[in-house]
């Protein structure tokens, strides 16, 4: 399976027209990619909290119907990251996830809204759902950013049947040292592969923390960004997950507490 990880420069004086022109473009460059994966907010710039309201779309809008194309213009499954969905009078941070075909097969609204330092939590409207699609490919997961640092979710996940995590992301520098543990720790212990797309560049004053990141289910990362925008690219053998969770098979030797 061959993957690659888009990771985009957020640009202050960037619109987000402009942006999104200049990503089709990246895309494009992606053909013959099995899966393409965005980051977070990428369009509207996750920090740009006084821009949310008045770019937010429907699900059915104009960034869904672009990015269902797309996909099915490259013949990807593609998870374009996320986007502030309107629905009704609530806005959600809600990833999305399309088949080769075009078809919208998976939606996430992020369930863990980040506060510290952000408006997130105060400007949208949380999840309450886990999502796990069925593809050609095996069950993937969906997660957004903040969620890495709750392993309860991605358990979750698992235990619906999970074997391929998606992680779209606007995670700044400062914290990149927790970044780097989460990738390879969520994989690890649930014994997936785990692939991530994180934003670069300076944005409102926030410097992003790149780095994304392929991580094989014993943990390891087989591939990783820096600190520019670039694209993270390698072939994954899922038949890996299989193997390993039946010669180590530390998921079926969980104990739960019984008080």
């Amino acid at each position: 399976m061959k993957v690659a990880s888009i990771q985009v420069e957020i640009k202050d004086t960037e619109t987000r027209d402009e942006r999104i022109k200049r990503v089709e473009g990246m895309l494009d460059a992606q053909a013959g990619a099995d899966l393409i994966l965005l980051p977070e907010i990428w369009a509207t710039g996750y920090f740009s909290f006084d821009r949310y309201h008045a770019e937010a779309e429907p699900i059915d809008g104009d960034f869904v119907q672009r990015f269902a194309r797309k996909a099915k213009e490259l013949q990807t499954l593609l998870f374009a990251g996320s986007f502030v969905e309107r629905d009704g009078d609530n806005y959600y941070n809600t990833s999305v996830l399309f088949s080769p075909a075009g078809e919208l097969i998976g939606s996430y609204r992020k369930i863990h809204l980040f506060r510290y330092g952000s408006a997130e939590g105060q400007l949208l409207t949380a999840g309450s759902e886990p999502v796990v699609v069925e593809t050609s490919f095996g069950k993937v997961g969906l997660a957004t950013c903040y969620d890495l640092r709750f392993p309860e979710l991605f358990r979750r996940q698992v235990d619906l049947g999970a074997e391929l995590l998606l992680v779209t992301s606007a995670w700044p520098h400062a914290r990149l040292a927790h970044w780097n543990l989460f990738n390879q720790t969520r994989a690890l212990e649930n014994q997936c592969y785990l692939i991530s797309c994180n934003c670069v560049g300076k944005t409102r004053d926030v410097f992003m923390g790149g780095h994304s990141q392929i991580v094989d289910p014993w943990g390891v990362t087989i591939a990783s960004g820096g600190e520019h925008e670039t694209v993270i690219k390698t072939e994954i053998n899922l038949s890996q997950i299989t193997h390993i969770r039946e010669v180590f098979p530390q998921l079926k030797h969980r104990m739960l507490p019984t008080s």
